[in-house]
């Protein structure tokens, strides 16, 4: 029949297998088993091949390496989360030593080939800010210092302290197989009842001023307890507080300007009432002026002289020269006289001020100061409600700034100009004398800390007791929260007030102090109602803070709690780190 298939010839089938063979051998090992022609019962019928074997499963970890660049790693689960709670622990661990008034202080040293500088601090940005990381969680810690410090200016070293504190009670929680998300539903509602116990706590008294000047002062002086003015903080505490209060509100905080001076004692620190500016008159010019109408300008007053880079001058005599020369001269007096037609008969400018021009305004007598610097300058528009001008062809557009008298003072050994009953009268100095240049810097820092915490205090004049008193009183309230919360979410919940109970604990610790001691009685005298009561950290007992005035403001520890919880939470929710090299530039460069 036509449509019947036909038959194959006697070996034929034989040979197909024979053919076939050969080729896979050609081609390259083969795993027989996965393709193999077996012959069937009857000699005249054809091979057939068997099923392939199953194809192994392929892990989630090989596919995303498969689609993966180069350069890209992922750490997964278990890792990642190890990983971040060990990064940030460590930072934490890394500042700790430094809390409290017997903390602790570290030297940084910087590496570089061309800055081997060092520094000596216990500031707890300062310290965080200097290091290189390479863990994220990590730098997530710094970066809630740095916010904190550029917020409130203090508590810098409690937030990288809590947060780290908070993570060593999730690992425990983890540990225990209890999911993330359950550890930060515990978290949130202990969070929610330490800040209302945080509010019920503070005090405000704003509407008395007696009361409300000495609340500062005991807050600058709880804030210089654990810096370097410790010895002095009544003394420094006082000057604080008078450069705030002179703000009247403002809150301005560039209306302060701190000086510092090599030499003396740091006792022999004042505050001047009036704006210091570290510069020299020009040769010649008036020493004094009364009444001062202040020209703030940014210009150039260097084009008396020919600037030959990156251009060329062809002439064919010296005359020529001389005349391009007399010619920029001539500019330059121009421009000198349209600044002395605004009236002014003080000039500072914040570039160079060349020879033509200051013989020019000693001639005229205005007191011409060269080289303040941009900061110096801004400030000084601040300070005497001038603005600063590039261009002097509209004088009746021009504000000039005033001040009853500017005037060259003595620092020491050195020569500073004073603007004393400047236009904003807020303005003032806080002249610093110390040893050494390490001493002053640390000085510098602890006095800005001081004076960034009261002026955000004025803001929000609630302020609470420090000593542990109040980590104390919020570990109480989600105690006994607690008690009331089913489920695996009060475990998180009971392990955010141990997390909260070691900040006094580790204050304690840092003072050489039996840590669970105290800890332990704090907490009696707390559950027997004495609200007020932390460390006494100069006799190693627990006292009352309202008496031995320690206070801190409410505004900074508001900021503790939660910068530090929300940032702990957000780690605590990692299960993937991805690190991924930069995308390469097309054309190779």
């Amino acid at each position: 029949m036509s449509g019947a298939p036909r038959e194959p010839a006697k070996g034929h089938s034989r040979d197909l297998q024979q053919s076939i063979q050969q080729y896979l051998l050609r081609i390259g090992p083969v795993d027989e088993t996965t393709f193999r022609l077996q012959p069937t019962a009857a000699s005249n019928q054809p091979y057939t091949p068997t099923a392939p074997k199953a194809l192994p499963k392929i892990s989630i970890e090989t596919m995303e390496t498969a689609f993966m660049d180069s350069g890209t790693t992922v750490d997964k689960g278990e890792n990642a989360r190890l990983s971040s709670f060990i990064g940030a622990i460590s930072i934490a661990d890394l500042v700790k030593t430094t809390l409290g008034p017997k903390g602790m202080d570290k030297i940084l040293q910087r590496i570089s080939e061309h800055d081997q500088s060092i520094s000596v601090t216990n500031d707890g940005a300062t310290i965080l800010k200097s290091i290189n990381l390479d863990n994220a969680a990590a730098k997530v810690l710094v970066d809630i210092a740095r916010v904190q410090d550029e917020e409130v200016g203090d508590g810098t070293t409690s937030v990288a302290v809590l947060c780290g504190e908070l993570l060593r009670e999730a690992e425990d929680l983890i540990a225990q197989r209890i999911h993330p998300q359950t550890i930060a539903e515990g978290w949130r509602l202990a969070r929610t009842a330490a800040r209302s116990a945080l509010e019920s706590s503070a005090v405000d008294n704003s509407s008395d001023d007696e009361l409300f000047r000495s609340d500062l002062f005991r807050i600058a002086r709880t804030t210089l307890s654990s810096k370097l003015l410790t010895y002095d903080k009544d003394y420094f505490a006082n000057l604080a507080v008078d450069a705030v209060m002179r703000l009247r509100g403002s809150n301005n905080i560039d209306h302060i300007q701190i000086l510092k001076k090599a030499g003396g004692h740091l006792r022999d620190s004042y505050l001047e009432e009036g704006f210091l500016l570290d510069k020299k008159i020009g040769v010649g010019q008036p020493k004094r002026i009364v009444g001062a109408k202040i020209l703030l300008a940014n210009t150039s007053m260097d084009t008396d002289k020919i600037k030959i880079y990156g251009s060329k001058v062809r002439v064919d005599s010296l005359n020529k020269v001389a005349e391009i020369e007399e010619a920029e001269k001539e500019r330059m007096r121009q421009k000198c006289e349209k600044i002395i037609a605004h009236g002014c008969n003080v000039f500072i400018n914040r570039q160079l001020i060349y020879n033509l021009p200051e013989s020019i305004f000693t001639d005229r007598g205005v007191m011409a100061i060269e080289h303040a610097d941009f900061d110096g300058i801004e400030r000084l528009a601040a300070v005497t409600g001038g603005e600063v001008v590039s261009t002097f062809d509209r004088p009746d557009l021009v504000t000039m700034g005033e001040c009853d008298v500017i005037e060259e003072v003595m620092i020491g050994e050195d020569k500073v100009l004073r603007l004393g009953g400047c236009k904003s009268g807020e303005a003032c100095s806080i002249v610093l004398r110390g040893a050494s240049s390490h001493v002053l810097d640390e000085a510098e820092r602890s006095l800005h800390d001081a004076l960034c915490i009261l002026t955000a205090t004025v803001k929000d004049p609630r302020i609470i007791y420090g000593g542990g008193c109040t980590e104390i009183l919020m570990a109480q309230a989600i105690d006994r929260l607690v008690e009331s919360t089913p489920g695996k979410k009060a475990l998180a919940m009971a392990a955010f007030a141990r997390a909260l109970r070691q900040l006094p604990a580790i204050v304690a610790d840092n003072g050489g102090y039996d840590s669970a001691e105290l800890v332990t009685q704090l907490r009696a005298a707390h559950a027997s109602g004495k609200n007020t009561y932390g460390l006494d950290m100069y006799n190693g007992t627990i006292g009352d803070m309202k008496e031995l005035g320690v206070a801190e403001s409410f505004k900074s520890k508001l900021c503790v709690l939660l910068s530090a919880s929300e940032a702990a939470e957000m780690i605590l929710r990692v299960d993937d780190i991805i690190k991924c090299a930069p995308r390469a530039r097309d054309g190779g460069y």
